[in-house]
């Protein structure tokens, strides 16, 4: 019996990480954490949720694994993030395993990308001696609420064709998703009041300020935006260029990056401009996933008297980041210095 536990034990490592399991339901397979999350709140009971990615890794820079052969082998769906994210290890991963059904072009393949309004792409022809650019634009997406309430909706439109007689049940969950997401974005009372589709129309239109001031509401926003207005308009410095749309969403300007060329380590000219950057500028934060080294960040931050703020970008990769909407809560808690 214990040979036996020990066999199913090791099943169950190569396997992965269960995000949701539904009893016969469908089979997902997503390539990052922040996917998963997304679609195990989408999908409900009715599907088994994996990860490929844990959000503890750079997606970047994973390997091929027979494990992750294994995962997409029987999977209906198969949820990446596109943007050539993971162009090092997805293909050998679904030519691994066999499984037509979830190959690019195939109803089982979805591409969230394709729902998102992307950023940064380079309006030249990308070459390696550029670092690690992505041609078809940076791939960080997950990180503007937005395209969290968009990928909900993708993936329920894309679960209702695999299993029709659950559509309406999907479409219900990408409802009550969006709505606690737009609670979170703008705190419940502004939601309460006002519809959360029509203020994200105004947030992408850029008159939310003058329509709630308009409408006696100024002083009513709340939750992630309110938490960062008071930092709308401030210069940052990050580690790698993977926080673009977030700073995107909240009015932040990304000055300068600790790598002098995406992928590429942080050299000793490269850190003493952005030392001179910052002392000129005043620019008071350095953000960085808890993957990457902080030697740099330690070093711009002893010159500058920069707050170094240490936060995964990823769901699974801290203990409080345990779904979508507690990754963005942690994430604007520990850049605003809120608890």
């Amino acid at each position: 019996m214990k040979t036996i536990a020990r066999v199913v034990a090791v099943m169950a490592t190569a396997i992965g990480p269960l995000v949701n399991a539904g009893a016969d339901g469908l089979k997902i397979v997503t390539t990052t954490s922040d996917l998963a999350a997304i679609a195990s709140a989408v999908a409900g009971d009715k599907a088994e949720v994996r990860s490929i990615c844990t959000g503890r890794e750079d997606p970047h820079f994973l390997q091929a694994k027979p494990s992750y052969i294994m995962r997409a082998r029987d999977a209906d769906l198969w949820i990446r993030i596109g943007l050539e994210l993971e162009i090092g290890w997805e293909m050998p991963v679904l030519d691994g395993s066999r499984n037509r059904h979830i190959r690019p072009g195939a109803k089982g393949h979805l591409d969230a990308s394709e729902c998102v309004n992307v950023l940064e792409i380079p309006a030249i022809p990308v070459t390696r001696a550029m670092g690690d650019v992505h041609p078809s634009g940076n791939p960080h997406y997950w990180l503007d609420p937005f395209n969290g309430r968009c990928i909900a909706v993708a993936i329920a439109e894309r679960l209702g064709q695999l299993a029709p007689a659950d559509a309406a049940l999907f479409k219900a969950n990408a409802a009550v998703f969006q709505q606690s997401l737009d609670e979170r974005m703008f705190g419940a009372e502004l939601v309460k009041s006002e519809d959360g589709g029509r203020l994200w129309l105004k947030v992408r239109e850029g008159t939310l300020e003058k329509y709630l001031s308009d409408a006696g509401k100024a002083d009513k926003i709340g939750g992630w935006l309110g938490a960062m207005r008071p930092l709308r308009g401030k210069k940052i410095i990050t580690y790698h260029r993977s926080w673009s749309y977030f700073a995107d969403r909240f009015g932040l300007t990304v000055a300068a990056e600790l790598e002098p060329k995406p992928g590429i380590p942080p050299s000793p000219a490269h850190l003493a401009e952005v030392i001179e950057l910052a002392k000129a500028q005043g620019i008071g934060i350095i953000l960085q996933e808890p993957f990457y080294s902080r030697k740099a960040a330690d070093l711009v931050a002893d010159k500058t008297g920069a707050r170094i703020v240490v936060v995964t970008n990823s769901v699974g990769g801290e203990a409080e980041a345990i779904d979508y909407l507690a990754l963005m809560d942690l994430i604007v808690s520990r850049i605003t210095g809120t608890p």
